[in-house]
């Protein structure tokens, strides 16, 4: 079965850390870009990151620019988002989607989706 795979949220105080993992399962990231969004509630999804490769070629939105860092494995078939510094509005569902560049449409495959809290 072809799908993306998250794993990793969860609940954290401010100030503290996560890592979000994004697997392929039945087919290669390789010739994809992954991009990294969330959705608070009541509010308009957010695309927050997107990776070509670990050589520069990384996207990140002004919201989570020095605090959030996206990687990608390619040998593990997978895709990581290590949060750093989190923010009680940093809280939401997190997915993983594929596309051909950062520009696209994004109607590929997407996760589906973690929950990150954020609070005290």
């Amino acid at each position: 079965q072809v799908q993306l795979v998250e794993s990793g949220g969860g609940l954290v105080q401010p100030g503290g850390s996560l890592r979000l993992s994004c697997a392929g399962s039945g087919f290669s990231l390789d010739y994809y870009v992954i991009g990294w969004f969330r959705q608070a509630p009541g509010k308009d999804r957010e695309g927050i990151s997107c990776i070509v490769t670990n050589d520069g070629d990384i996207l990140y939105a002004d919201s989570v620019k020095g605090r959030f860092t996206t990687s990608r494995d390619n040998a593990k078939n997978s895709v990581y988002l290590q949060m750093n510094d989190l923010k009680p509005e940093d809280t939401g569902v997190y997915y993983c989607a594929t596309e051909r560049t950062c520009g696209g449409r994004w109607d590929g495959y997407w996760g589906q989706g973690v929950q990150v809290t954020v609070s005290s």
